[in-house]
């Protein structure tokens, strides 16, 4: 199994001094992070559709063997909520198909108001570019059922795993080839890592994303790293 781990975001300049060298400029920023960690989840493609040009120069900063994951803009997630969506979908992986290879997959992030609907999700998962890999992060209790995991599971689409303080509790339950996890919390010891390395070794998968939250202090990528050290171990 393929293990692609980083955090949420790289460009944070309170991580200068704990993450990133003091006087690194922020242009280096991806390059030094790339040296560190071979994933990283991207989330400004949220709140913009990404341009060919940006994920370019991102392209040209990081290792072949470095994937990315886009948030899918909340214009297709939040504001139209899946419908009506084909002409967007496309141009997004139109524009992603820029990183070649190091195109991990593309998070699509559903907003907590948005109940199951089965056929919104099948036309969703129809519009995806065969060979390109999604996940879907679900934040209504209602999607959590049999029929939901089973229409994933025939698409390859990953169930996303998110496991965010005070919020809806997802089941680790593998619905694709490949599996994908966000960890939120503000803290994670030792032994918590030991667990969710735990899962993601006994799920099957043939490569998995784990994704820490970033925080001020540059928590994201000492968790990381302590996941690299529990998966390692």
């Amino acid at each position: 199994m393929i293990l692609y781990i980083g955090t949420s975001g790289y460009s944070y300049n309170e991580w200068k001094g704990s993450f990133y060298p003091t006087d690194l400029p922020s242009r280096e920023m991806l390059h030094y992070y790339g040296g560190q960690f071979n994933s990283v989840e991207i989330n400004n493609t949220f709140h913009r559709m990404p341009k060919d040009s940006m994920l370019e120069g991102w392209r040209d900063e990081v290792p072949e063997t470095f994937r990315f994951v886009l948030k899918a803009p909340q214009r297709i997630t939040h504001i139209n909520r899946l419908n009506n969506v084909a002409d967007q979908v496309s141009y997004l992986f139109d524009v992603a198909g820029v990183l070649g290879r190091r195109l991990g997959a593309v998070l699509f992030q559903l907003p907590p108001s948005l109940k199951k609907d089965l056929p919104l999700l099948h036309d969703l998962l129809a519009l995806i570019p065969p060979g390109r890999r999604v996940a879907l992060q679900f934040q209504h209790r209602s999607w959590l059922d049999d029929e939901v995991f089973a229409l994933l599971h025939r698409n390859d689409a990953a169930l996303c795993i998110a496991d965010v303080e005070g919020e809806l509790e997802i089941p680790a339950v593998a619905t694709a080839t490949w599996g994908y996890l966000r960890l939120r919390r503000p803290e994670y010891q030792v032994e918590d890592l030991r667990k969710w390395a735990e899962l993601v070794r006994g799920r099957g998968w043939s490569e998995a994303f784990i994704f820490f939250k970033h925080e001020d202090e540059a928590k994201g990528p000492l968790f990381a790293r302590r996941f690299v050290e529990a998966v390692s171990g």
